[in-house]
């Protein structure tokens, strides 16, 4: 990441913003058939394979826009 380009950088960013954004639909989806009862094992499983997912997606955001903020400033 140190010899991408501020470009480079923003372009990540948005393609982890637009996987994020999938993933959370994606758990709110799971999160609806949990809560109205028709939760299995698959359904939990995947729950928790896409909420780590998104956490993961979510550090990586983070140190991304730190880094921006970070060149953006030199």
């Amino acid at each position: 990441m140190d010899d991408a380009s501020l470009d480079d950088l923003r372009e990540e960013l948005a393609v982890l913003k637009a996987q994020e954004e999938r993933l959370s639909a994606e758990r709110d989806r799971l999160h609806h058939q949990i809560d109205f009862g028709f939760e299995s094992t698959t359904t939990s499983e995947r729950e928790q394979e896409v909420s780590a997912a998104r956490r993961d997606l979510h550090q990586r955001i983070d140190l991304l826009r730190k880094i921006l903020r970070a060149r953006q400033v030199d």
